[in-house]
């Protein structure tokens, strides 16, 4: 990765004229939509709030045309093994496996006290009427993904007056970068569910808010739910949960003291009750785990998690890079993304000032800036946390994963650019030219990194072409145990339904992490278990002193397996 340009350049500075120029623009039109609209609970009705279905318009239709779009292009890339599978979604596979055989009901990923296994549950029933595979296991992940496109777009509608807008959102979030895609669509645990919760959480406070939903009771124990579950399958999302959560209090708070309340209450117990009755079986609950997790970091100094987690882990975690590396160019993002953020917070605060002074009966202007707010603050919480955690200074690539729920602040991080970019709208003409221009950036950076994911298919087919492989020649051999590293284990295992049960060396030939501990007993009382080991692995060197009796090879698709001696060929 090549240096990024100074702070100072050309480009950071007119970022950040633009931004200061659409902190008055977002408070003049936040407040001219607020003054247009109906108020009272009434307000629902057809000016403000429903103004027809969601997709009467060219608008809508060309958002809905972007999303069919988006899904199915990922439908596509799963179909060629893209994004590339690993070890950690075999093991959730695996999960879902022994749910649909009925012999186990896991509550957290094996092998570890955190992080919930609904996925796994959302693909058992494909499992048991398809079989198991990887696509199965990815396909309730398109639905939800589909469901992240709908939410955005009415969230969008409700924060924002304008339809074109809300397609643009749409189609910034249908952009694939190949970390957005793999967030998307491996069922690695937690990160496919995040979006679409944190956003029904802020879009069901946003409605309950303005007098837009008709039966309140089901709205509220929805989000209770939603917001229980997520505590069980991801804490990650913490930030905009809470945050939700404070907006739904804070402007619906009489309401939540009667019977509203304890309907919240008991349905976010219920999302949660995995993860309670797992604690009170004795198991540690995720939320300290996780917190004990976050202050590590081993030797990460305090500026490489300010680069990893700011300068490349913005533009990394929101699909602005290339497949595993961020160039110069790309690292823009990283400035204008805070200037952007907190030119919607200023505004929104203005808008909460004044409101006070004026009328506003069903307090809807009050509610949209709430929501602005709180998705503002839920995107600095996330960056400060991440940036904070010693993977941000040690894993900085891969762990970019961890603020894929940035996408969910899509709306507020754009509209100062677009409300500088309308025609009109702009007091100062000279700010809609740069405010366009950096739109178009927006874009091109977008396109050239969903491209760049495109162009690592061939790569990752050839991958999964020689997984493939090397399972066939295992199964030729009647190998049906094996040892291997930490990668390549459950990937057999899962692949081949359990027929051949590996177990897991580390990289002095020890015993590893064997997430589901039974194949580790299972291998280990085999009479005479294979070694498959990556060709360039040191251990192969190491491998005939450390067993007994000779070892014959065979080398394939980059593996080399270590059989007994006199192994038996079908």
């Amino acid at each position: 990765m090549t240096a990024p340009e100074p702070a100072g350049t050309k480009r950071d500075v007119a970022t950040r004229a633009a931004t200061e120029q659409a902190v008055a623009e977002q408070a003049a039109a936040e407040q001219a939509v607020a003054e247009q609209a109906p108020s009272g609970p009434a307000a629902a009705g057809p000016a403000a709030l429903s103004a027809g279905p969601a997709w009467a318009s060219r608008a809508g239709l060309v958002a809905l045309l972007l999303g069919i779009a988006a899904v199915l292009g990922r439908a596509v890339l799963i179909g060629f093994d893209s994004p590339p599978t690993n070890s950690d979604e075999a093991t959730m596979g695996l999960a879902a496996l022994h749910i649909a055989a009925g012999r186990e009901f896991p509550v957290y990923f094996y092998g570890q006290d955190y992080m919930g296994t609904l996925e796994a549950y959302l693909a058992a029933p494909v499992f048991a009427i398809l079989g198991p595979s990887v696509p199965g296991l990815r396909a309730p992940l398109l639905l939800l993904y589909a469901l992240f496109l709908f939410t955005m777009w009415r969230l969008t509608r409700r924060l924002y007056p304008d339809r074109w807008f809300a397609t643009l959102v749409v189609a910034v979030l249908a952009a694939g970068s190949d970390r957005v895609l793999k967030n998307q669509l491996i069922a690695g645990g937690g990160y496919p569910e995040m979006n679409p919760a944190g956003a029904l959480l802020m879009l069901l406070a946003l409605n309950l808010s303005l007098g837009a939903v008709r039966h309140r009771l089901a709205a509220v124990a929805v989000w209770g739910v939603v917001a229980g579950a997520m505590v069980w399958i991801d804490v990650l999302l913490l930030p905009y949960l809470g945050c939700a959560g404070l907006v739904l209090v804070l402007l619906n708070r009489r309401e939540l003291l009667g019977r509203a309340g304890l309907v919240v209450a008991g349905s976010a117990l219920l999302g949660a009750a995995p993860m309670l009755v797992h604690a009170l079986a004795g198991g540690r609950d995720p939320v300290s785990v996780l917190l004990g997790l976050s202050g590590g970091g081993g030797a990460a100094s305090w500026l490489d998690r300010l680069h990893g987690g700011l300068l490349l882990g913005i533009p990394m975690g929101t699909g602005f890079c290339s497949p595993s590396h961020c160039a110069s160019w790309q690292l823009w993002w990283a400035v204008a993304f805070p200037l952007l953020l907190a030119a919607t917070g200023v505004a929104a605060v203005r808008t909460l000032r004044g409101s006070s002074g004026r009328a506003d009966p069903a307090g809807a202007e009050r509610a949209r800036a709430a929501v602005r707010l709180a998705l503002v603050a839920a995107a600095g919480l996330t960056l400060v946390a991440y940036t904070r955690s010693g993977a941000a200074g040690s894993t900085p690539v891969e762990s970019a994963r961890y603020l894929s729920c940035l996408a969910i602040s899509t709306p507020v991080v754009l509209w100062p650019l677009w409300s500088a970019a309308r025609r009109g709208a702009a007091r100062r003409r000279a700010a809609r030219p740069l405010a366009l221009a950096v739109l178009a950036a927006v874009l091109v950076s977008l396109g050239v990194a969903s491209v760049g994911a495109a162009g690592a298919v061939p790569a990752y087919r050839q991958a999964a072409d020689d997984r493939r492989e090397l399972i066939s020649t295992l199964r030729r051999l009647d190998v049906h145990y094996v040892y291997s590293e930490y990668w390549t284990c459950n990937n057999i295992t899962f692949a081949t339904r359990e027929e051949i049960v590996c177990a897991v060396l580390d990289a002095d030939g020890r015993p590893g992490l064997d997430r589901y501990r039974s194949y580790r007993r299972l291998v280990e009382a085999a009479p005479a278990p294979a070694y498959v080991l990556p060709a360039g692995s040191p251990l192969n060197a190491t491998l005939p002193g450390r067993t007994s009796g000779e070892l014959r090879t065979v080398p394939v698709a980059g593996y080399l397996i270590h059989l007994p001696a006199a192994p038996t060929v079908s």
